[in-house]
Parts: structure tokens; sequence; C-alpha cells
């Protein structure tokens, strides 16, 4: 087993050195730099070109004259070595105290999005697969192929319209007004669950569906395999049988489906952190990206990238938890 959590270990952090590398060159790759965004911003708001030393003076101070591997090793290094991720071009902070800011809600809301996919996916999967054909099942069929058809943002410009046609305000945002900038407390964290739920669900429809489908495939196989009959005909009762045996066997797809789910929350969570103002990472990450801020966009996407990978890592170990074979290969 520890030969297994080590040889994972080392898959996860070759892969992260590999994000981050992907990630920094990509996001160097459109034309001009932040610097020639800046120039652009001015002429088409009437203002006049920058000297060309002026010019040249920006690039240097911010190290956009460097080779982009020497600017990725600087970058990775200050990671590594104090934990820095750069500055701000476009906020003018610290690109650290940007993305620390915003992980956290980030966090809670993909979180609480996973949760909300495996707590519903796994009971309506396994009813699916039991009472396949019935109205219930057909009923959850069709609210799936609802929840894999409509994207998420949609859903939640949806909802946005009809809260303000018929409930007269527009539900956006994490907070309540008297707490948007109110130190943390109490109060205000119940506030926080009473907001959250809105964009759990909405970020959290896709997964859902896509996971009730595999559940219900997965248990539906097991269930017409040989060894059910005959642990029935021992006398076990249908719950005992079902949670004992075919469930237990239909996990194991069901559990590495952690991997793909994650980046799908966290994807999801980025379009409709925008449509309903949540203060994510979403919308600087998108601000970041529009104005080639390297430093914030790289940031935020190693991190969340990062995220992605503990939960494969997470899915590794859980499917090694259940099925021992896992561990001998």
């Amino acid at each position: 087993m520890w030969k297994y959590l080590l040889r994972r270990t080392g898959y996860m952090v070759f892969t992260v050195w590999v994000i981050s590398v992907i990630s920094f060159v990509v996001i160097q790759l459109p034309p001009g730099d932040y610097v020639t965004n800046l120039i652009n911003q001015m002429i088409s708001a009437g203002g006049e070109a920058l000297p060309s030393d002026y010019e040249m003076q920006l690039r240097e101070v911010y190290g956009l004259n460097d080779p982009m591997y020497v600017q990725y090793f600087k970058w990775i290094s200050r990671i590594i070595t104090k934990g820095e991720f750069g500055y701000s071009l476009v906020y003018k902070r610290d690109a650290a105290e940007l993305i620390t800011e915003r992980l956290p809600m980030t966090f809670a809301l993909s979180f609480g999005s996973f949760l909300f996919v495996w707590a519903v996916a796994f009971p309506i999967g396994v009813y699916s697969a039991v009472k396949k054909y019935s109205l219930g099942d057909y009923v959850f069929t069709f609210i799936g192929f609802i929840g894999l058809a409509v994207p998420n943002f949609l859903l939640a410009l949806i909802f946005l319209f009809l809260s303000y046609r018929y409930f007269d305000q527009a539900m956006i945002g994490l907070f309540s007004l008297e707490f948007a900038d109110a130190p943390w407390s109490w109060p205000k964290f119940m506030d926080l669950l009473k907001h959250l739920w809105i964009p759990v669900i909405l970020i959290g429809m896709g997964g859902t569906a896509g996971l009730i489908r595999t559940m219900r495939a997965n248990l539906l196989d097991e269930l017409n395999k040989p060894y059910v009959e005959t642990a029935r005909s021992k006398g076990l009762t249908e719950l005992k049988l079902l949670m004992k045996y075919p469930v237990r066997h239909a996990l194991n797809p069901f559990v590495s489906t952690i991997g793909w789910t994650l980046p799908g929350l966290i994807g999801g969570e980025v379009i409709v952190s925008i449509v309903l103002n949540l203060p994510t990472s979403g919308p600087v990450l998108y601000n970041a990206l529009r104005s080639q801020d390297m430093y914030v966009a790289a940031g935020f996407i190693l991190l969340l990238s990062t995220l992605t990978v503990i939960g494969t890592f997470v899915s590794d170990i859980l499917l090694a938890v259940l099925d021992p074979r896992i561990r001998l290969e």
C-alpha cells in the first residue's frame, strides 16, 4: 500500500509541475503582453502612444523583456521558496493577496457542489437501477438529460430572470448587503449558507446528471450477474444484499469520476461566478486573462489545477481501498 501511495504522490507532483509549465506558456501565447494591452487601451481612450523608450522601461520594470524560460524560472522559484506568486499588473497588488482572498470562497463553492453531486447522484442512481423503467426512473432520466444538455451558466441566467421577475430581486452574490463587507462572525456564516445553495445547485447540475447515469449503468450491470441470485438464495434481505455486493462493486467507476468531476465544477464555477457576481476566483481570473495579467492568471490556474490533481489522487486512494487488486498493479 505504501509503495502505491508513494508512486501516486510522485505522479501527482510531476503532473503539477507540468501544469505549471503549460499554464505559464499558454498565457503568453497571445500576441503582445500587458504593456501592449495597456497602450492599446490608452489609444482607444483618446490618449497618445507612449514613447518607445518609456515602453521599454515599463517592460524592464515588469520583467517582460526576459526570455520566457527565465520568467518562468523566476516565477516558480519564488512560489517554491517564498510562496510569492508575483505582482498583479492590473490590480497593482501582490498576486498572492488576490489569490488568497478569492480561493476560500472558490473552495467552499466547489466543495459544496461536489457534496451536492454525490449526495444526489448516489441515491438516485441506485433507485433508477433498482426500479428501472419505472415512472421515477423515467422522470430522473429526463431531468438528467436536461442537466447534461443545458449549460450551467444558462441555468444561472434563467434563475436570475425568474428571481427578478417573480420575487422582484436579483439573487446575486454570496452575502446580504449588511454582511458583504462585515468581518466574519456566526451571523455572517449563516448568511453565507443561506446564499450558497443557489450556486451550488447550478454548478452541480451537470455533474449530478452525469454521475446518475454512471451509477445506474454500473449497478444494472452488477444486478444481472449470477452472484446476486446466489446471495439472494441464501436468504439475504434485498437491502442488505444490494448494499453489501452490487452497490459496493458498482462504486469503483463512480469513485473514479472524482478526477473529472472536479475540473467540471471548477470550470463551471468561473462562468457562473461572473453571471451571479460571486466573490470567487472566476471574475478575477477572467479579467486577468483578458488583460494578460500573467502572474495572477498563472497563479489561479496553477492552484485550481492542483486541486483537480488532488481530487484525482483522492480518487486513486479510494479505489485502492475499495479494490485491493489495484494496489498490486
